[in-house]
C-alpha cells in the first residue's frame, strides 16, 4: 500500500467483513511463495521486507486479503464507477435564432 492511504487505514476504524481495496491505492510488490497468508508473513519477515498493516497478498486465484492488527482478513477490489458522458446535442446547446 502507497504511504498516504497506508496511514488513513491505520487509523480507521476497525470493522468487519472485506475490506475494500482500490488499485490506484497499491504498487506490486513482488511475489511469495507460501501455503498461507501467515507463512507469507514469516516469510516475509525473515527476509527483511516484512508485510505492513494495510498491504494485500493475492493468492494465485485472485483472492485478498488485507493486513490488519488482528492478523488477515478478506478484501475486494473497488473500482470506481465509471463518469456517464451525456453528449449534449448541438441544437440544444446553440440560442435560438432570432426572427
Amino acid at each position: 500500500m502507497k504511504d498516504s492511504p497506508r496511514q488513513q487505514f491505520r487509523w480507521a476504524p476497525h470493522v468487519s467483513g472485506a475490506a475494500n481495496a482500490k488499485p490506484k491505492d497499491f504498487e506490486p510488490a513482488g511475489e511469495v511463495e507460501a501455503l498461507h497468508e501467515y507463512d507469507a508473513w514469516c516469510t516475509l519477515r525473515d527476509s527483511g521486507t516484512p508485510l505492513n498493516v494495510g498491504d494485500l497478498l493475492e493468492s494465485e486465484s485472485g483472492q485478498l486479503t488485507i493486513c490488519k492488527y488482528v492478523g488477515f482478513e478478506p478484501a475486494l477490489w473497488v473500482h470506481p464507477e465509471p463518469k456517464l458522458h451525456l453528449p449534449v446535442e448541438a441544437e440544444a446547446a446553440a440560442p435560438a435564432a432570432a426572427n
